[in-house]
């Protein structure tokens, strides 16, 4: 049994001694943690040391520690507690409490822990100071005064002193403050928050020399110090040294250049010695810096007022409303400065009216937009003083009251036919304001290029590589024209003109494309984009015959003759045939009444060819023809049958070619539909002698050259005429193809088709020819 007993005990006592070495192993790995900033790794070893030992006070002070250093308060609060009970003798145990318990908020616990830590350790000033400046956050003065005069006794230091001194100035003790100061300055001539302390309370005893040498001693060891910079400034301001008060805080500005308090004080200063514009100034610049803040729009407004800018001073009294709507001084003030300011600037003179939108017409009638069932119409009232209401045909118009010279919109219906507008401003002028209305058309230009030629899906084909494009055009409108826009260029053309020519110079290099805008007086738009195509450049380089078109007038479509597919099928065949052909543009003009092609032949082809510089140029006819008294006729599609009046003649072709023939070198006219007559050609006596491509006479020679068809009925719908034109074209194996080759082609198909007359080919009568002759150039 004895034997037993001493068993136990020995395997007791290895046990304990196997604990006790972990534990030490814990402290010492968590010290060594903390001390390398490893709070964690700390907290971990430091818990087992505490779950293996419950009362190891350091390693429950130690972990408190840890957890302050990772900002887990509340749980530093309570292990540092729990080393304070385990250890109640620990002044540093206590001094660590405080500190935790400061940073939590908890002040009055905060101060009895430092008294603790100062009980247990005399000598812990820090204790005394940390429990001394607690006390004056909590506004406990006296006490604080007490705390400090219990370390003094002990430990006379610089920083107790001016604790003591901080605490004594709380409670307006200002000599006894500066008495404390001056020992705080006294234990240590380098304290500057001793000598600011020391300054500040001789300032408050109204000895000023003595408050300046401390700032001078304060501002000597910190020449920057803004502190002993301001508190110089409220002395300079008490003795109204404002120049030097201005100084000070010019230089506290440029230390700190995003601080609005400072601009304000400075504003101060300035309104103090009249410079109104300084001090408005400064004020506005902290208004940019802190644009919220309702007292700096308080300081501005009066600024304003003493320099009799009521109107100013009154937006910054409706920003302090904004900011600040329940401030009941900044509301009274408000309402003096717009009595002021009312009773200044009363004057005499009505409001005028100013009709924005739409714009009136010449003679001043309210212009819109025809169809429309409500207009809106913008406006704006001018005057020297805000209005007081604003009606439109006896209701009232919204607009802002407190704006100067007020824009507004108003409506009205298409159908009212005068529109009255009457305004009085706070003054009681006021004046009635009177509008006929008138509708406007709502179609939108239309834009047609002239130069270069446009076809119809907008394709425009350039002659020369150049990095300028010249633009010629015109608009058809029924209504003048008020903007014409090419690529952002602004046009010129006559503003006074309906449907006018327009023209510019734009910059097309690296472009694939141009818009075109157009704006009528009425607002009605339109934008069209125009897409460049340089594939003529090189087709045009080497081509004897020069910039060739081709003009094809298809008439398909009648109202009072039979429908044809055929012209449809003939230009899309002689369209593939040109393909292979030099062959600069193309124009198609499909089912023309006669009006159109009178108009077209005589006017826009003549603009069309002078401006794009035509040389050759080819008309083919594909559609109804009559053949009458010897005269050939195109039949329009709105001819009627039996009337000739509302037939084409082609006589009026060729007069309208002749006025611009001057511009053109070789002229033909193929007309697939009925006989020209004698009168629009000369016909040739014998089968046409072909000419060479090599013969440089007959490109360079004026030729005037027309070929029909023989037929006097109408078109049918396979022409034997057009397919062997087409076929002769695209068989053609050399370089080039003149007409006479292809009129003896066809003239010979024609013939053995068993047609009962030849095809026609000869010289237009009336237009010049040297002898020259078309040519078809390959590609």
């Amino acid at each position: 049994m004895k034997k037993q007993l001493i068993l136990i005990f020995t395997a007791a006592l290895c046990s304990l001694n196997v604990s006790s070495q972990a534990y030490f192993a814990y402290i010492k790995n968590g010290e060594k943690a903390y001390a390398a900033k490893d709070y964690k790794t700390a907290i971990e070893e430091l818990t087992k040391v505490i779950d293996a030992k419950a009362d190891h006070d350091k390693a429950w002070n130690l972990r408190g520690l840890s957890f302050e250093e990772t900002n887990s308060m509340d749980r530093a609060v309570l292990d540092l507690k729990k080393a304070t009970e385990l250890e109640p003798k620990n002044a540093q145990y206590h001094f660590d409490l405080g500190r935790v318990l400061y940073k939590t908020g908890k002040l009055d616990e905060s101060a009895s822990a430092y008294g603790l830590a100062a009980e247990n350790d005399k000598k812990m000033t820090s204790a005394y100071e940390q429990k001394a400046i607690v006390l004056i956050e909590l506004k406990k003065f006296q006490e604080a005064v007490a705390a400090t005069d219990g370390a003094i006794g002990t430990n006379k230091t610089s920083n107790l002193y001016y604790i003591k001194g901080v605490a004594q100035d709380s409670l307006m003790d200002f000599q006894n403050a500066s008495n404390s100061f001056n020992r705080a300055v006294f234990y240590d001539s380098k304290n500057v928050k001793a000598h600011l302390g020391a300054a500040f309370t001789f300032s408050k005893l109204k000895d000023y020399e003595k408050s300046m040498t401390s700032l001078d001693k304060a501002l000597a060891l910190d020449a920057n110090n803004i502190e002993a910079l301001l508190v110089r400034v409220e002395i300079n301001k008490e003795q109204n040294n404002s120049t030097k008060a201005i100084d000070d805080l010019t230089k506290i500005i440029s230390l700190n250049p995003e601080l609005p308090k400072y601009f304000a004080m400075r504003g101060e200063v300035y309104l103090k010695m009249s410079q109104h514009p300084n001090a408005i100034a400064d004020y506005s610049k902290a208004i940019q810096l802190k644009s919220d803040d309702y007292m700096l729009y308080y300081q501005r407004a009066k600024a304003y007022e003493i320099a009799l800018d009521y109107k100013s001073a009154i937006k910054d009294y409706e920003s302090i409303k904004k900011y600040a709507p329940y401030d009941g001084t900044a509301l009274k003030m408000l309402d003096e400065a717009k009595k002021r300011l009312y009773d200044l600037n009363k004057e005499s003179n009505n409001p005028k009216l100013t009709i924005l939108e739409p714009k009136l017409s010449a003679s001043g009638e309210l212009q819109v937009p025809k169809g429309t069932e409500k207009v809106k119409i913008k406006a704006k009232i001018n005057d020297e003083s805000n209005i007081e209401f604003i009606k439109v045909n006896g209701t009232d118009a919204f607009f802002d009251k407190d704006s100067l010279n007020p824009a507004f919109t108003f409506e009205i219906n298409s159908a009212d036919k005068e529109v009255s507008v009457s305004a009085f401003d706070v003054y009681q002028n006021g004046e009635t304001f009177t509008y006929k209305v008138k509708e406007t058309e709502v179609k939108a230009p239309e834009i047609k290029l002239m130069a270069p030629y446009a076809s119809d899906n907008g394709m425009v084909y350039l002659d020369v590589e150049s990095p300028t494009l010249y633009i010629e055009g015109v608009l058809s409108d029924e209504s003048l024209i008020g903007k014409i826009m090419i690529d952002g260029t602004v046009a010129s053309f006559a503003t006074e003109e309906l449907n006018p020519k327009f023209s510019a110079n734009i910059t097309i290099a690296n472009k694939d494309n141009f818009k075109v805008y157009a704006e009528d007086i009425y607002g009605n738009s339109i934008e069209k984009t125009f897409t460049i195509n340089r594939e003529n450049i090189a087709i045009l380089a080497d081509n004897p015959m020069g910039k060739t078109w081709v003009v094809f007038i298809e008439n398909a479509d009648y109202k009072n003759f039979a429908s044809l597919d055929g012209p449809t099928k003939d230009v899309t065949m002689m369209k593939s045939a040109f393909a292979k052909y030099k062959i600069n543009n193309i124009v198609h003009k499909s089912n023309m009444t006669k009006s159109q092609l009178e108009k077209f032949f005589s006017i826009e082809l003549r603009d069309l060819v002078r401006s794009n510089q035509v040389n050759s140029i080819l008309v083919w006819y594909a559609g109804h023809g009559k053949f009458i008294n010897e005269t050939g006729y195109w039949v329009p599609v709105d001819a009627k049958r039996d009337e000739e009046f509302t037939y084409f003649n082609i006589n009026n072709l060729k007069a309208a070619m002749q006025s611009y023939s001057k511009y053109i070198t070789h002229t033909l006219v193929i007309t697939d539909a009925c006989e020209s007559g004698p009168s629009f050609y000369q016909a040739m006596r014998s089968t046409p002698k072909e000419k060479n491509c090599n013969d440089w006479q007959a490109t360079k020679f004026k030729s005037s050259q027309v070929f029909s068809s023989a037929g006097y009925e109408l078109a049918v719908d396979n022409s034997q005429f057009t397919k062997t034109f087409a076929g002769t074209l695209a068989a053609n194996p050399n370089s080039c193809i003149p007409i006479e080759t292809i009129v003896n082609k066809v003239s010979s198909a024609v013939e053995k088709s068993g047609a009962s007359q030849k095809p026609k080919f000869g010289k237009i009568a009336g237009l010049e020819d040297e002898d020259g002759t078309f040519f078809f150039i390959k590609k």
